[in-house]
């Protein structure tokens, strides 16, 4: 398996321990939950649920009974249970009917956010389950959903029943750079950094969508069949994706719509006034919840307070999307190959790759060398006004250790040359975020390129740090 060894160590701790174990596997959809449990347990599950998306509670009780037939071997479906209540305890008499007590017992629910939608009794009859016979016995339950905010919210954060019930949880993440590139290569499939980059500014690092990606093409043929042609699987995963997660998901679309017009974010005022939807309450759930379902991130920039919030979006496919396949007709095609060589694009990959910057701060530090110093990183942007002009920065990175890294992200397919009016525009937002934010600290400019820097009169002594994109990976 790539990656995944920490959630490998939570789940082989947890299956080891002594003590009974609940356990809350969530992450965006596409990311490998199941794949994850069904691999690490392959052979140990007792019993296993996955919940149907927009079934009625019939049908999901129905489901259940389909399970209990699998895991009992049956030849004929038993009566669906007539609640949940009841549904949890024939999983009970079942589980007791094994025997053996000192064998661990392992239980996974998938898809748990479906199975308790509408006015399903769910989480009262896993609550039951749970509190009542599977925390006291020597059994090991996962449960798991792709609606991250749902299962932060009604499990992990739950006020009933499941208060402080989660003995582990697992928020599963993308691939990194690192991990896509040693996904490819199990697969026998190798591509240069550069190939990389492209694939991940795209999809970023779902394995599902990684999944899509042929051997012996290039990136750009890739796309094109993935993203542009009217059978792949990225052409109409937008709107399946958002429906999946949240209730009334074009008020979601709207929110990230609106966010895909800008790169340096957008305020809450802002947001109102392009999405058109209300402030108030609602408003603050759906932000909170497109960001803990890795959508999009809020940060305060430098020097603001937390009134200033800025919301990006930060889904590498959502902004991809947006940008460039949402308003082709149904059943038409365009080239990817004649797109890239566009403004648009040229626009789109610069925030793409300072995305992925911000995605692999860590990798960053590494390569500076200050992965033992307290940071916060930030953007920062300053509006013109008579007195200076205006100023915007894409990342820095603000030490414990008396510095500020101010970081400019340059995409480009070659070497970057400095020119002289580059390297004034350096020294002018240098100049400027010193004069707004009043800070003494010391400040290094940072370039972060694809190939590397190629130095000359105009780099030297202005440039502090140098990276390229293997310091990402």
């Amino acid at each position: 398996m790539i990656g995944r060894k920490k959630e490998i160590v939570v789940l082989a701790n947890a299956y080891a321990s002594k003590k009974p174990e609940l356990i809350a596997v969530f992450g965006r959809r596409r990311v490998g939950k199941t794949y994850l449990i069904g691999s690490f347990f392959q052979g140990k599950i007792d019993f296993e649920l996955t919940g149907l998306k927009d079934a009625t509670k019939e049908q999901q009780l129905r489901n259940f009974s389909y399970g209990l037939k699998d895991a009992k071997k049956l030849a004929e479906l038993p009566a669906p249970p007539i609640d949940w209540l009841d549904a949890f305890y024939q999983l009970k008499t079942y589980l007791e009917s094994l025997g053996e007590p000192e064998k661990r017992k392992v239980v996974f629910i998938d898809e748990v956010p479906w199975l308790a939608s509408g006015k399903s009794d769910f989480l009262t009859g896993f609550s039951y389950f749970w509190n009542s016979y599977a925390a006291k016995m020597n059994i090991l339950v996962v449960i798991c959903g792709s609606a991250t905010a749902w299962m932060i919210q009604k499990v992990i954060n739950d006020k009933g029943g499941l208060h402080n019930r989660v003995t582990r949880r697992i928020h599963l993440q993308s691939f990194t750079l690192a991990e896509t590139e040693a996904y490819f290569l199990e697969r026998n499939i190798v591509f240069d950094r550069y190939q990389l980059l492209l694939l991940y500014m795209t999809m970023g690092g779902v394995p599902h969508y990684l999944d899509q990606i042929e051997g012996g093409k290039s990136a750009i043929q890739n796309i094109d069949a993935i993203c542009f042609q009217a059978d792949g699987l990225l052409r109409t995963e937008f709107d399946n994706l958002y429906s999946s997660l949240f209730a009334n998901p074009e008020r979601y679309e709207a929110i990230v719509a609106a966010l895909s017009s800008t790169w340096k974010g957008l305020n809450r005022s802002e947001i109102i006034a392009k999405s058109e939807i209300k402030d108030g309450g609602g408003l603050t759930a759906m932000l909170q919840e497109l960001e803990q379902s890795g959508f999009i991130s809020s940060y305060v920039p430098f020097g603001k307070k937390k009134k200033d919030t800025l919301y990006r979006l930060s889904d590498f496919y959502s902004l991809f999307y947006l940008k460039f396949i949402r308003d082709i007709p149904a059943k038409e095609t365009i080239s990817w190959q004649a797109l890239s060589q566009t403004q648009a694009w040229i626009s789109w990959s610069g925030y793409a790759f300072e995305n992925i910057c911000f995605h692999h701060i860590d990798n960053i530090k590494v390569a500076l060398g200050i992965a033992g110093v307290s940071t916060n990183q930030y953007s920062f942007l300053a509006k013109k006004t008579e007195e200076i002009e205006g100023a915007q920065i894409d990342l820095l990175i603000d030490r414990q250790d008396n510095v500020i890294s101010l970081c400019e992200v340059k995409f480009y397919n070659d070497e970057w040359v400095l020119q002289k009016a580059d390297a004034d525009n350096l020294r002018r937002k240098k100049s400027i975020f010193r004069h707004v934010t009043g800070t003494k600290k010391q400040i290094f400019i940072v370039l972060i390129t694809t190939f590397g820097l190629l130095n000359n009169q105009h780099s030297i002594g202005l440039i502090d740090n140098e990276l390229d994109m293997n310091a990402l990976f």
